[in-house]
């Protein structure tokens, strides 16, 4: 019997095991393009089952780039930066080129300069010892900038196949979907959702010239909030629409909570503004600090939500920081972040533990 893979994720298709990866029923085979079990779940209910793959899985797929001669497309999703990095990126891909594109352009006030992210970006990248030929911006979602990215993605890779890859809820299937949809192939065959891992194995589309550009699995990072809560929630964390910042003015001693993932201490000085970049969707509550710790034992889950009721988080840990920017952004990988505005504020941040908590020069002024 010739093997079958899911259109959907990439995943070697077996009809024997329903708990095992890969799973469709017999009658499904019937069907053109097959998809296993889990994704057609998600796509028509919206229903997502656990996989038994985990990070060091999804790496050790990546490793298999680093002996192609290839075009790597580098995706990081903008509204979270730190939480999107692929750890360690360089050795998986080897030599090979990598062309960077920051997604969810469209998430950012449109007030936003376009050409200092671009210079942030790729200063970050560097960092994380990337060296771009080129960084765009992209809205996958909202089909602005792919005709570009789709154009730069030829002129870069001379003849050879392309691999997109980047961490998980990236927006790589979304890319890819709307590659297929704009270059004239047919409707969607890729499996998107708001759930991150939703792609399970290198997925092969064909090129015109007999190469090919593959979907890969996206690398889980565990520092990510959306690892940490209930699948339910995750449309909450996740803003999809353009976010409004919300001002507040703070006296020393007063405290901002993200829901119950996340909180920031104004110790001081003086009043100040903290502006917060989040999800619309995510309630922000102000308090005195001095009451912050009993207003999380007793309305976690409650008026501090997400997490739910029945989501037991690790506890909370406590960063210090005092800022050294005029503005200066407090990140809480996969939530937003709030930017402090003036030097010298002292502020503690707090975040259950494992979730990543980052200070940064702020990426928007005003």
């Amino acid at each position: 019997m010739v093997d079958l893979y899911c259109s959907g994720c990439g995943v070697k298709i077996q009809t024997e095991d329903p708990e095992m990866i890969g799973y469709a029923p017999a009658s499904a085979l019937q069907h053109k393009p097959v998809v296993c079990q889990r994704c057609f779940r998600l796509t028509h209910y919206n229903e997502i089952q656990d996989v038994s793959l985990n990070s060091d899985d999804f790496l050790a797929m990546l490793y298999r780039i680093s002996d192609k001669d290839a075009l790597v497309v580098y995706l990081v999703d903008l509204f979270d930066i730190a939480g999107s990095w692929v750890p360690d990126l360089q050795r998986f891909i080897g030599s090979n080129p990598v062309l960077l594109i920051g997604n969810k352009h469209d998430l950012f006030p449109k007030s936003t300069n376009p050409n200092k992210l671009i210079s942030w970006l790729r200063r970050s990248a560097r960092g994380q010892g990337i060296d771009p030929v080129e960084v765009l911006l992209m809205s996958a979602g909202k089909n602005h900038g792919v005709d570009e990215a789709a154009s730069k993605i030829d002129v870069y890779r001379k003849e050879r196949d392309v691999y997109v890859v980047g961490s998980t809820n990236v927006g790589k299937s979304t890319f890819i979907n709307r590659l297929i949809r704009n270059l004239g192939s047919g409707d969607s065959v890729i499996t998107t959702s708001r759930f991150p891992g939703t792609t399970l194995d290198f997925i092969s589309i064909p090129l015109n010239d007999g190469h090919h550009l593959y979907d890969t699995p996206g690398v889980v990072n565990d520092h990510q909030v959306a690892q940490h809560i209930d699948t339910r929630d995750y449309k909450i964390i996740m803003p999809s629409k353009e976010i409004k910042p919300k001002v507040y003015q703070l006296n020393e001693g007063q405290t901002l909570f993200l829901g119950g993932l996340a909180r920031v201490d104004y110790i001081g000085t003086s009043r100040r503004s903290l502006i917060v970049y989040a999800s619309g969707a995510l309630l922000i509550h102000r308090t005195k600090t001095e009451q912050a710790d009993d207003l999380y034992k007793r309305q976690l889950g409650n008026l501090l939500a997400p997490p739910g009721k029945d989501t037991h988080l690790p506890p909370m840990v406590r960063h210090d920081f005092r800022t050294r920017e005029t503005d200066t952004d407090v990140v809480f990988s996969g939530l937003g972040w709030i930017t402090i505005k003036g030097k010298g504020a002292f502020v503690s941040a707090y975040a259950p533990k494992g979730i990543g908590v980052s200070l940064r020069p702020s990426i928007i002024k005003g």
